[in-house]
C-alpha cells in the first residue's frame, strides 16, 4: 500500500503546488482562466494505481478538464464576485445524466422532491433557526452533518421519505461535498421575511426554492445566477457544454458500478482551483506577503509531514487526516506565536456571528461559512499543540506535536524569512499581531490552509479503491469548534442518524 499512499501525496502536493506556485508569481496582477493551466496539468498528471477504479480517476480528471476549456470557451476572466460559484454547475448536470440513464434514480429524485413540501414544519424550523443564529456560527454547505448546514435538513427529510437507501445516500452526498447548485438552506426564507413576508409566505417560498434544486437542477442553478446578477458567463451555456463534455466519464462510471453519491460528488469538489483558488479574489489577497507567505508555510509543512507518513500509515484516510491534521497544527502554532490561541478566537468570531446576524440578518446563508471552517482548523491544531505541550511537563524540551501518531514539521514556518520577521511589515517595535492579523483575513478564505485541492485529490484516490461506498458527507463527529465550546449545539448533529 506504500505506493498507492506516495501516489496520493505526489498528486495531492501537485494540484496544491500548482495554486501556490500560479498566485506566487501572479498575485496582485489581473486574473486570466488561461493562468490555472498549471492545476489542469497536475490534475492529468493523475494515474490510476493497481486495485483502483479507472472510472473515478477519470471522473475527477475529466470534469476539471471540461470546466477549464468550457470556462476558456465563454470568458477569459470571471469577476471576484462570481467565483464562488464555479464549482456549483458540475453536480446539477451529472443529476439530470443520473436521472436520464436511471427512471428508478429520478423517480426517487421527484418524491424526495414532493417529501420536502410534505415535511415543511422540518423546513420551517431549520429556516428560523438559522436566521436567529439559534445553533451559532454554521456552514450551511459543510460536508458533514453539522447543525444549520443544508446536508442535515436534506438528511432529516431524507429520514421520512421512502425510496431505496443507495438513492438516499446519493441525494444527501449531491448537497454535501456534490454542492447541487449554489443554494443553503434558509437563504430565501431569511430575505422574504425581512421584505415584509409572513412566516407562513416566507416558509411556502423556501419550500419550493429547495424543491427546484431536486425537480430542475440544472434550470435552479441557473435561475439563482440570473437572481443573484452572476455576470461573468452565460451559466446555461456553461452547464450545457459542460455535459456534453463530462456525459461520457458520467456514463463509465455508471458502468463501472460507482456509487451514485460518489459519481454526483467527484466532478464539482476537484473544479474549484480553476477562477476561485486560482482567481482574482486569491490575486488580491495575496498581495499581502504574510498571508502569502502562511499559504506558503504551511503547505511545507503539510508536505514534509505527509512524507514521515506515507510508510506508516494503514489507510487512506489516516493519510487525509494526517494531511489536515499537519496544516491544523500549523495555523494554530502561527497564532501561538503572536499569543493567541484557538478558543480565543473562537470566543470572538462566536460573539461577532451574534453581532453580525443583528446588523445584516439579510445576509448570504454562506457568509460565515469559511469562518467556522477556520474555526474548526485552529481548534483541532490547538488540540494537537496542547497535548504536545502538555507532554514537555516543564522539561523544556521542544514541542513534538502528531496527528495519528506521526510527527509534524513545523519546521518550514521557522524557515520562512517573512514569518519570521514581522517587524518588517508593521511599526517596527510593536510587531506583535502581524502573523495573527493575516490568519484572521484567511478566516475568511481558508481553502489553501485546509486544504481543498490536498482533500478533493486524496479523497479522489481513496473513492477509487472503494467504489461502491458513499464517500460524502463524513459520517463522524468533526468536534466542530463552537459545539466543543458550547456542547448543547452537539444534540443536533445528525452523524449519527446519517442515511
Amino acid at each position: 500500500m506504500s505506493e498507492l499512499y506516495k501516489k496520493m501525496v505526489v498528486e495531492a502536493m501537485a494540484a496544491q503546488r500548482a495554486d501556490v506556485s500560479v498566485l506566487k508569481e501572479k498575485r496582485g496582477t489581473t486574473f486570466k482562466i488561461s493562468d490555472a493551466k498549471p492545476y489542469l496539468d497536475a490534475v492529468d498528471g493523475m494515474t490510476i494505481a493497481n486495485g483502483q477504479s479507472a472510472a473515478v480517476i477519470n471522473l475527477h480528471k475529466e470534469s476539471v478538464k471540461a470546466h477549464f476549456n468550457v470556462l476558456c470557451s465563454l470568458t477569459d476572466y470571471v469577476r471576484p464576485e462570481d467565483d464562488p460559484f464555479v464549482e456549483h454547475y458540475q453536480t446539477p448536470v451529472v443529476l439530470e445524466i443520473l436521472c436520464d440513464e436511471d427512471a428508478a434514480f429520478a423517480k426517487s429524485l421527484n418524491t424526495f422532491a414532493d417529501s420536502i413540501k410534505k415535511h415543511e414544519a422540518i423546513i420551517g424550523k431549520e429556516a428560523v433557526r438559522g436566521y436567529t443564529g439559534f445553533y451559532g456560527p454554521t456552514c450551511v454547505v459543510d460536508f458533514a452533518l453539522m447543525p444549520g448546514s443544508t446536508s442535515n435538513v436534506v438528511n432529516q427529510i431524507l429520514q421520512k421519505t421512502e425510496i431505496p437507501t443507495p438513492h438516499k445516500q446519493a441525494i444527501l452526498a449531491s448537497k454535501s461535498w456534490g454542492m447541487n447548485t449554489s443554494y443553503g438552506v434558509g437563504d430565501l426564507f431569511a430575505k422574504r421575511i425581512e421584505a415584509g413576508d409572513t412566516l407562513a409566505q416566507a416558509c411556502e417560498k423556501e419550500v419550493k426554492q429547495l424543491q427546484a434544486l431536486y425537480q430542475t437542477p440544472t434550470q435552479a442553478q441557473a435561475d439563482l445566477m440570473n437572481s443573484g446578477g452572476m455576470s461573468s458567463f452565460d451559466p446555461r451555456k456553461y452547464m450545457d457544454d459542460y455535459r456534453k463534455r463530462i456525459e461520457p466519464a458520467v456514463k463509465a462510471a455508471i458502468s463501472d458500478g460507482v456509487h451514485y453519491g460518489n459519481i454526483a460528488t467527484i466532478p464539482a469538489y476537484c473544479v474549484g482551483d480553476i477562477s476561485h483558488h486560482i482567481s482574482q479574489s486569491t490575486y488580491n489577497m495575496c498581495k499581502d506577503d504574510v498571508i502569502m507567505a502562511t499559504i506558503e508555510a504551511v503547505t511545507e509543512v503539510i508536505d514534509k509531514t505527509l512524507q514521515g507518513a506515507i510508510g506508516v500509515v494503514k489507510s487512506g484516510y489516516d493519510l487525509l487526516n494526517v494531511a489536515t491534521g499537519s496544516s491544523a497544527a500549523a495555523a494554530e502554532y502561527l497564532l501561538e506565536l503572536d499569543g493567541f490561541t484557538a478558543p480565543m478566537i473562537v470566543d470572538l468570531l462566536t460573539k461577532r456571528f451574534h453581532n453580525l446576524v443583528m446588523i445584516n440578518p439579510t445576509r448570504g446563508a454562506a457568509a460565515e461559512l469559511h469562518n467556522c471552517d477556520f474555526m474548526d482548523m485552529i481548534y483541532r491544531g490547538w488540540k494537537i499543540m496542547e497535548k504536545a505541550g502538555r507532554v514537555r511537563n516543564g522539561t523544556g524540551d521542544p514541542l513534538k506535536p502528531k496527528v495519528n501518531g506521526i510527527p509534524i514539521d513545523l519546521s518550514p514556518i521557522h524557515e520562512n524569512e517573512v514569518l519570521m520577521n514581522p517587524q518588517r511589515y508593521v511599526y517596527p517595535a510593536c510587531a506583535i499581531t502581524v502573523r495573527s492579523s493575516a490568519l484572521l483575513r484567511l478566516a475568511d478564505y481558508p481553502c489553501l490552509l485546509t486544504s481543498e485541492p490536498i482533500t478533493a485529490t486524496m479523497m479522489t484516490n481513496i473513492i477509487a479503491t472503494d467504489k461502491e461506498t458513499p464517500a460524502a458527507p463524513a459520517r463522524a463527529c468533526k468536534s466542530c469548534a463552537t459545539a466543543c465550546l458550547i456542547g448543547c449545539r452537539h444534540q443536533y448533529c445528525q452523524y449519527r442518524e446519517a442515511v
